[in-house]
């Protein structure tokens, strides 16, 4: 089962790409205090999360920090190297390109599918989110297509 609305964010240890490689980053240091917004995808690099769903977050990455935003953080079931040069492809430099190499956050939410018949394992769900303090605020899971967890959802929710 999923985590709910009202539910607090998982506290993890996970990597970031930074100048000099990859980075420990806590969870907790990204949405404690803070207004986040926070997106899954079940791979870098991917069709669907690549021509449509990240770099909706690119365009709109203003609009939404101008709403008190305070992170956007993009996550994916890749390591820190894929989604450093995935973010650098993208142009993604206001958004946080979180490594979930192990699938822990995606367990810890409880929003992981079963991609191996098409040879890629186990991944995220694909699913966005607005915290507020660590809380959940709203939860958007997207079985097909991008529509409940696109950048224009978030911020018409917002």
């Amino acid at each position: 089962m999923s985590l709910q609305v009202g539910d607090t964010f998982p506290s993890l240890t996970l990597t970031v790409m930074g100048e000099n490689g990859p980075e420990k980053v806590t969870t907790d240091s990204l949405v404690q205090g803070k207004k986040v917004v926070l997106f899954a995808v079940p791979g870098a690099f991917t069709p669907g999360c690549s021509n449509t769903h990240l770099p909706g977050f690119v365009v709109h990455a203003d609009e939404i920090k101008a709403k008190g935003v305070d992170h956007i953080i993009c996550t994916s079931v890749n390591d820190a190297f894929v989604m450093g040069a995935w973010g650098k492809a993208q142009n993604a430099d206001e958004i946080i390109m979180l490594a979930d190499g192990l699938g822990e956050l995606a367990n810890a939410v409880g929003l992981v599918q079963d991609l191996s018949a098409a040879g890629l394992g186990l991944r995220s769900q694909r699913y966005a989110m607005i915290l507020q303090d660590g809380k959940i605020e709203l939860l958007n899971i997207d079985v097909k297509g991008v529509d409940k967890t696109s950048a224009e959802t978030l911020l018409a929710a917002l």
